[in-house]
């Protein structure tokens, strides 16, 4: 005798079919949540992506190698009067005020010239993290530069002393030291701004020669010319003030001088050059 097939019934689910699947549907389901990126290990991040390329790490050289070849033409070329080791110092910074700020407009402009952004600010969207990232990572290069300028400087004391048979003159202090940073981390900072803005190598670091050597020239030369001007030119030329700072000539109201000149052509700018970023298109 057989039995019949109980008929299906629209909807139902078998026991089997139950006991199958029933372990996979009461397993919950859980998100995975990545962490955010930390500032330190950004700025770690900047640093290598600055100095990980051929000609990151050929700037990098060239600081230590402009430090040594400036210091033999002062002892080759310069009088025995003048082998002081504020001299050598300061000699040595000369090319710093160049390739410091160099590397800082390469480490915001590569990610629009090489494109990369696109990558960068898909991995981390905060692009105010990254772009205080780079400022950070770019300023802590001005330490080693720092310690490369004082320390060639010094064996060139001595050397130059000992070649000209006269004694060594040590006239630094730990003051001159924290000036001379300071004025090489304003400079390294008006490339950083430039490259913020312009967002192109070539266009900033020519912007940076402008501002840094064509302008004072030109404003040098209307202050000699004009009496007025000779007045008014602390509160309006940056590099007036900056080049003060490196020589540690900085006093009394030249340090206003630096902070109204500091606001009107470094502040500013950073604000514009950071809504720009924040608000630009990365393609």
């Amino acid at each position: 005798m057989t039995t019949a097939p109980t008929p299906a019934v629209p909807g139902a689910v078998s026991a089997t079919a139950t006991i199958r699947t029933g372990h996979a549907a009461a397993q919950p389901t859980s998100r995975r949540t990545t962490a955010p990126v930390r500032l330190p290990r950004l700025v770690r991040v900047e640093l290598r992506k600055s100095f990980d390329t051929r000609s990151g790490r050929w700037l990098l050289a060239s600081l230590g190698l402009a430090a040594v070849l400036t210091t033999g033409a002062i002892i080759a070329w310069a009088p025995a009067e003048q082998l002081t080791y504020s001299e050598f110092t300061l000699a040595i910074g000369v090319p710093m005020t160049i390739i410091l700020p160099i590397i800082a407009v390469l480490s915001v402009t590569s990610e629009w010239s090489q494109r990369s952004g696109l990558a960068t600010f898909t991995l981390v969207p905060h692009r105010g993290h990254v772009l205080l990232a780079k400022a950070i990572a770019a300023v802590l290069v001005t330490i080693p530069a720092t310690a490369a300028a004082f320390g060639v400087g010094a064996l060139g004391n001595v050397s130059g002393a000992a070649l000209a048979d006269v004694p060594a003159v040590w006239d630094q202090a730990a003051v001159d030291v924290a000036y001379f940073a300071l004025g090489q981390t304003l400079l390294l900072l008006v490339g950083f701004v430039l490259g913020a803005l312009i967002r192109n190598s070539s266009g900033a670091i020519v912007a940076y020669m402008i501002y840094g050597f064509v302008a004072p020239g030109l404003l040098a030369f209307l202050a000699f010319n004009q009496a007025w001007f000779a007045d008014a030119r602390p509160w309006l030329d940056p590099k007036y003030n900056q080049d003060a700072l490196l020589r540690g000539d900085l006093v009394g109201d030249g340090w206003a001088h630096l902070a109204v000149t500091s606001v009107v052509w470094l502040v500013v700018p950073m604000v514009v050059a950071v809504v720009n970023v924040l608000r630009s298109e990365v393609k």
